[in-house]
């Protein structure tokens, strides 16, 4: 990348100029103040994604659930056999495909979406932000996400 003058990025070595530093500390933030509330439930944050992706749609593979929340498998068959021992989800074999394992939500899974309700609502709260500038926040860093997804290795 060529320096210029008016260049935006004219010290690309300053820690605070990092657009990837923001986003990274913004996501230990996240974590802090998620624990508390995704502890009242028993569950982790990435626990807490899988289960809000099965609320939005019960019966997925894992390789389904695994694109949605950008998991590999491998990380994500132990939060899911760890889910599957608190008795909020199951796993099968599909019946059409040996090769595929299909997840389900167990009625103690369904029952906790009721008590997961009020998280989203303290996480805007604890951001400052309100739900449109939260909103367009969310939609271009998912933009970037995509873009950047994008790039070859």
């Amino acid at each position: 990348m060529q320096k210029s003058a008016e260049s935006p990025l004219a010290d690309d070595l300053r820690l605070g100029e990092f657009l990837c530093f923001a986003v990274y500390s913004a996501n230990h933030a996240f974590n802090r103040v998620y624990k508390p509330l995704l502890g009242a439930l028993g569950l982790t944050y990435p626990q807490y994604l899988a289960m809000v992706a099965l609320w939005e749609q019960d019966d997925q593979t894992v390789g389904g659930l695994g694109a949605r929340l950008f998991l590999e498998s491998s990380t994500l068959t132990p939060l899911i056999k760890r889910l599957e021992a608190d008795g909020l989800v199951t796993r099968a074999r599909d019946a059409e495909d040996e090769r595929v394992v299909r997840v389900r939500l167990t009625a103690a899974g369904h029952a906790l979406r009721a008590k997961a309700e009020a998280v989203p609502g303290c996480i805007l709260d604890a951001s400052g932000l309100d739900a449109a500038s939260l909103a367009r926040l969310r939609d271009q860093i998912s933009a970037l996400r995509d873009t950047l997804a994008g790039v070859p290795a």
